[in-house]
């Protein structure tokens, strides 16, 4: 198992949560970026440059992730191809993805893209709050945990 984290977008505060999880539990960290990212020393946590342009990081990741590896995403349909491929996704907010919410979500940021194009302020996310960064950690320990029983 392994976990891979679309990092152009990812907060610090979630990366941070991620090296002390992939220090923790032994298990490789691989962040993918256009750009170079800092990642502390460690052999489990490793950052991976692609080149610019659109969707390159997201393909990278879909092509590398296994089934049962984890992916850390704010982009819905990176979320929808990776569990299609047996992985689990997770947002930086704590939400998991599941195959059951997927189409909804895929469906509603399609539709707030057609707001936006046609001129509608609607607005961006909220800023990362306490609560958002402890619900990410409650369900990425979630994940290590069914990760430990699979393999035990």
């Amino acid at each position: 198992m392994a976990i891979w984290v679309d990092a152009d977008a990812c907060p610090n505060v979630i990366k941070e949560i991620l090296f002390r999880a992939a220090d923790r539990v032994q298990m490789s960290l691989t962040l993918v970026a256009n750009q170079n990212i800092r990642v502390p020393p460690s052999r489990f946590i490793r950052a991976m440059r692609v080149p610019a342009g659109f969707d390159v990081a997201d393909n990278e990741i879909v092509r590398l992730c296994s089934p049962g590896d984890l992916v850390i995403t704010a982009d819905i349909p990176l979320a929808a191809e990776v569990l299609e491929k047996g992985a689990a996704a997770l947002n930086p907010r704590g939400e998991r993805y599941s195959p059951a919410t997927i189409r909804e979500k895929l469906t509603m940021r399609d539709f707030m893209d057609t707001l936006r194009a046609s001129g509608v302020q609607t607005g961006g996310p909220d800023s990362l709050s306490q609560r958002d960064r402890q619900q990410f950690a409650a369900e990425l320990d979630k994940w290590l945990l069914e990760v430990k029983r699979r393999t035990a």
